[in-house]
């Protein structure tokens, strides 16, 4: 089976939250015969939508996992990645976006482009993702789509230009003018499958003149022939029009804009048009990978079937076989029985079972070709690993990761459900780069950490589904941290005496605060009054020390230790009566040195709306908070500020009664910072009362 990569297109759908990505995935696989009948996201079938196969997917009406699914569009092979859109799943977008050769960005006709789009648009930008926009919704009121074009150029920096214009708008919508062909189409039969073109309407042959003279002005940058032909006043051809549009989408240059309305069953098949004809087949992206032979140094990975196997593993599921690793293939073939290496551990492995996937239902395949996406199973690796052909070593660039930001305390019911916890935590952990667990020693508890609240929810309210593991949840954790701010001497000497061998030990010195860094220790000991063997056990005893403050119980950090005195005995001096004189020693100079608790600072960055400004920089006063500045973007305004992360817990929920839900925050880590007196007050009382209880 020879495969030609140029009718191969590898795209992704994304936008944001609500802009109807997973009902237009809906249609494209009803109008190429994938499913036989249309299912509403929030429908009262009871079905949901196909690409939304989780059952929490289905209630919330969101998308938490982007779903892979294949399909074919007059001669092309489409594979097509469902993103979601809230800003939690971030991780799931990133990945998606590192593997696909094209993506449409969805925009909401009467949203427009909203924070969301903002950052979907800056990751496909990072990975050089060339995209087509598609305005949905254009039936809905107050719909505008010149509007949501004219913020495509002003908020994104983009050189959009439309290529349809609409017949009727809001309940009015009756189909488009395609200003390439010059042609109003409109949409018949029950689900809009069959296709009618007729002359334009007179009263719209003015305006899609207009519009067709500019999208000629705008894509003959891209094309000699076109411009010759246009000041020459020929007749141009289509086919000429079509490949200047191609060419600027390619280069990143020109973003074409298409309308519809999914819902409503009008443009779908003609953006799979638009997605065959301008977007890019796998030959035309060049992508490297790293010669892990060779120091690391690039090549380029060739999309030749002959050559060796190069394949990235982007997404890992756990179904209900066993690991589902998604992989796109670079480079070469691979089939059922073929040994494959893992770049990054040296393992071998045996492709036992090769399969295309549809949502949540998968087809058995023989072999894949460069420039596909499949799913292999049972396979052990890690999302971001790279596959090879024996005899290559190369690993494909990985992707972004941000670091968790929030945690919480989790603890099982029972024994059972302690079991299916810690399943449900090592699958999680695997899958999902953003999201981390690790025990807390002193406490015993499990403390899971992501990238906001809903996504720790989703995660604990899955492994209740999934698992039928039943978990308590603590309060959001703030990570403090203790320190001193002045210098103070300690001179501790650690005595036992016990039939036998006793213990002896005598440590003196100071400690100071340390500008940069967490601990240094200073060995200042002369004439030998602690001997030498002996030194490394007290800077042993100074670093237990910094594990539990004496204010709440948090780390200590930033502390430099110096000893220059002490004594030591011939017969009851040993390594641990040095350890247990240095703790002693420190928590001595500790309760001198002005303790202060540290609380961990989050940069903030809240956009919505410009009418609801004040009230948004009120709601982050009175959490504590420092603005640093505001930026108008056109009716939006993005206010941003430092924040304790101890006041941010919740804030999602006020900030959308606030706003009618038309604003959003992200939030990322920026420093460490002394907690206020009356704060810390509090903390210290909670951490007395938590050891009175204990």
């Amino acid at each position: 089976m020879k495969k030609d990569l140029n009718k191969v297109r590898n795209i992704g759908i994304s936008a944001h939250i609500d802009s109807g990505k997973t009902t237009l995935t809906e249609r494209i696989l009803f109008y190429t015969q994938r499913i036989h009948a249309i299912h509403e996201v929030r429908g009262k079938d009871g079905v949901g939508a196909t690409m939304d196969s989780m059952e929490l997917e289905k209630e919330r009406g969101i998308t938490i996992q982007s779903a892979a699914t294949y399909c074919s569009w007059r001669d092309y092979d489409i594979n097509i990645i469902d993103t979601p859109g809230h800003v939690d799943f971030t991780i799931e977008v990133e990945r998606a976006l590192r593997v696909l050769d094209g993506a449409v960005l969805i925009l909401c006709s009467v949203g427009g482009v909203q924070s969301q789009s903002i950052t979907v648009n800056r990751q496909m930008t990072r990975y050089k993702v060339p995209r087509i926009a598609f305005v949905n919704k254009c039936d809905r009121t107050g719909a505008n789509p010149f509007r949501v074009t004219q913020q495509l150029r002003d908020k994104l920096d983009l050189n959009a230009i439309m290529i349809q214009l609409p017949i009727g708008l809001e309940s009015d919508l009756a189909g488009m003018v395609d200003l390439v062909s010059m042609k109003a189409v409109y949409f018949d039969g029950d689900q809009g499958e069959k296709i009618r073109y007729e002359e334009i309407p007179a009263e719209l042959r003015e305006e899609a003149e207009a519009k067709r003279e500019e999208l000629l002005d705008a894509v003959s940058m891209f094309s000699d022939e076109l411009m010759e032909a246009m000041l020459e006043e020929a007749e141009i051809p289509e086919a000429l029009i079509h490949e200047a549009i191609r060419r600027g989408t390619l280069s990143l240059e020109l973003t074409p804009v298409m309308i519809g309305s999914a819902y409503k069953n009008k443009g779908v098949q003609l953006l799979l048009d638009a997605v065959s004809a301008y977007l890019p087949c796998p030959t035309d992206i060049e992508n490297t990978a790293l010669d892990l032979d060779k120091d690391e140094a690039e090549v380029v990975v060739s999309n030749n079937p002959s050559d060796p196997l190069v394949a990235l593993a982007f997404k890992l599921e756990d179904g209900r076989y066993g690991q589902l690793t998604y992989i796109r293939t670079y480079q070469g073939v691979i089939q059922k029985g073929d040994t494959i290496v893992n770049s990054r551990t040296g393992k071998k492995a045996k492709v036992g079972r090769l399969v295309r996937m549809h949502a949540n239902e998968m087809e058995e395949i023989e072999e894949a070709g460069s420039g596909d996406i499949v799913a292999l199973f049972g396979i052990d690796c890690a999302s971001g690993d790279t596959f090879c052909s024996p005899g290559l070593n190369w690993s494909m660039s990985s992707m972004h990761v941000p670091a968790p930001v929030i945690s919480l305390a989790i603890k099982p019911v029972d024994n059972k459900a302690q079991i299916n916890m810690s399943k449900a935590l090592n699958r999680f952990t695997k899958e999902d780069p953003t999201f981390k667990t690790y025990v807390d020693h002193e406490t015993s508890e499990t403390i899971i950490s992501g990238m906001g609240e809903l996504h720790l929810e989703v995660y604990i309210e899955r492994m209740k589904r999934e698992y039928k593991a039943e978990v308590e949840v603590g309060a959001p954790q703030v990570a403090y941290r203790e320190t001193i701010t002045q210098r103070a001497e300690f001179d501790y000497t650690h005595k036992k005496q016990t039939g036998g061998s006793g213990q002896y030990g005598r440590v003196a010195g100071y400690m100071e605060p340390l500008e940069e860094g967490e601990y240094e220790f200073a060995d200042q000991i002369v004439g030998g009054v602690i001997p030498r063997e002996f030194i490394s056990s007290c800077d042993k005893g100074f670093q237990k020390s910094l594990e539990k403050g004496t204010l709440t119980g948090a780390p200590i950090t930033g502390v430099r230790v110096a000893i220059n005195d002490g004594s030591y005995h011939a017969v009851d001096s040993s390594d641990i009566a040095f350890q247990l004189a240095s703790i002693g020693a420190f928590k001595q100079g500790y309760a001198k040195a002005a303790p202060v608790i540290m609380e961990p600072i989050m940069k903030v960055a809240v956009e919505g709306p410009s009418e609801f400004q004040g009230a948004v920089m009120g709601s982050l006063n009175q959490r504590r908070g420092v603005i640093i500045g505001t930026f108008e973007e056109g009716n939006y305004t993005v206010v941003e500020a430092e924040m304790p992360l101890a006041e941010m817990f919740g804030y999602s929920t006020t900030l959308r009664s606030l706003t009618q839900g038309k604003a959003e925050f992200t939030m990322e880590f920026a420093t460490y910072k002394q907690v206020p007196k009356g704060v810390a007050d509090e903390l210290i009382k909670a951490f007395a009362a938590q050891k009175k209880d204990a």
